[in-house]
């Protein structure tokens, strides 16, 4: 059949070979994808593990990601989201209902919390907060159907008594769903992480942050070993039209290779950044679990065996430096950029009142105004020199 030139445009009569050895996977970008008759069309239901049917189901390049993010995590399953929230939401949207109660940690990522406070709002499910650290905290009524673990936690960074929690969640058959964005598949399997084999039944991750190591890509995954819970979840997602560009996915894919390093060179960095900050009089209290004078210390040492931590460290100035002060530290700051997120190779800082954060009382945490600061690709002296170059605006 000759073609007119207009129809030769669309319908090319030579086409190259598909497939050549590559160090990176090739990109498939696709909405529509072409069934190559009726019985491929047909004979494909949507629990296959690789339905090639829309764009929004998946690609041999969305697939690659998704099936790579499962395997660092320790899981069977892996769904895709265009950001961390993204991915948290589509738990909470998959198994609340009315009438529902679900837990959080006090130090839960806000838009967590702020997605569940609506849900309850408007449709009736039962917000209830728990102190990480204190298992008798969280005390689940029958109608308790999910608990929110992270580990470390948001900003004040304790790392949670997982061992115990998930323990006495699995006890009530209540669904467990970790937030492992800090531990990014890396400082602990959450699907493994004890003596007993425990496992959480649920990993959500923000790739924005450690995967993806740039800090230009939105996107998040869900990763379960249960394929019961993958089915509810993906028919949720497919539900919801939950989809990620080719594009991100390729330069998520691109930069797996170098998380390890990145995170282990991040984490060593905060280490150091750690031991400096204990000697400044001007704070009140430093913040990491790998410190051993931590009130977390003992949970983090029991679950990340390997001794592996985020590049993250949070300290709270004494009570005298009020909010103008901290201000100006900050805004004196030339290498750490006052910004969300971290995993990226640019250091960031933020401030925050832990009293319009917390809803419950927390002994363990000095009473000032906190800075969080998230560590780069700098070397650790300029970033050392960064810091005490701002300590010195305000105590002057």
């Amino acid at each position: 059949m000759k073609l007119k030139p207009q129809t030769a445009l669309i319908h090319s009569p030579r086409k190259a070979p598909q497939y050549i050895n590559t160090v990176q996977p090739p990109l498939f970008r696709a909405s529509t994808i072409i069934f190559e008759n009726t019985d491929a069309l047909f004979n494909r239901h949507w629990t296959d593990d690789y339905d090639y049917s829309y764009g929004t189901h998946g690609t041999p390049t969305t697939f690659t990601l998704g099936d790579n993010i499962a395997q660092i995590e320790g899981g069977e399953y892996c769904l895709l989201a265009p950001s961390g929230l993204s991915a948290i939401n589509l738990v909470n949207s998959c198994f609340l209902s009315h009438g529902d109660e679900v837990w959080v940690a006090d130090n839960i990522y806000g838009p967590n919390m702020e997605h569940l406070r609506n849900l309850e709002k408007r449709y009736g499910i039962t917000v209830k907060v728990y102190n990480s650290i204190d298992v008798d905290s969280f005390q689940p009524s029958d109608k308790a159907k999910l608990i929110w673990l992270e580990a470390a936690g948001s900003v004040t960074l304790e790392f949670p008594d997982l061992i115990n929690l998930v323990k006495k969640a699995k006890a009530k058959n209540i669904l467990t769903a970790l937030d492992n964005t800090w531990g990014a598949g890396l400082a602990f399997n959450a699907f493994d992480f004890s003596d007993e084999h425990l496992s959480v039944d649920i990993n959500a991750h923000a790739l924005t942050k450690y995967p993806s190591g740039g800090g230009d890509i939105l996107m998040g995954s869900v990763v379960t070993r249960d394929k019961a819970l993958h089915h509810k979840l993906f028919r949720a997602h497919a539900i919801q039209g939950i989809a990620i560009s080719a594009d991100d996915a390729a330069q998520v894919q691109r930069s797996l290779a170098s998380m390890k390093i990145r995170y282990e060179h991040q984490a060593q960095t905060a280490l150091k950044l750690l031991e400096w900050l204990k000697t400044q009089d001007i704070f009140a209290q430093v913040l990491h679990p790998a410190d051993p004078d931590n009130v977390s210390h003992q949970y983090w040492k029991e679950t990340c065996q390997t001794g592996q931590s985020a590049g993250l460290v949070s300290v709270i100035f004494k009570p005298e430096y009020d909010m103008t002060a901290i201000r100006k530290f900050c805004d004196h700051l030339k290498l750490f950029k006052l910004g969300f997120s971290w995993g990226g190779p640019v250091s960031l800082v933020m401030l925050y009142n832990l009293d319009d954060m917390r809803h419950l009382e927390h002994s363990h945490l000095q009473k000032g105004l906190l800075v969080r600061f998230c560590i780069g690709l700098e070397d650790t002296d300029d970033l050392i020199q960064d810091i005490e170059n701002g300590l010195k605006a305000i105590q002057g």
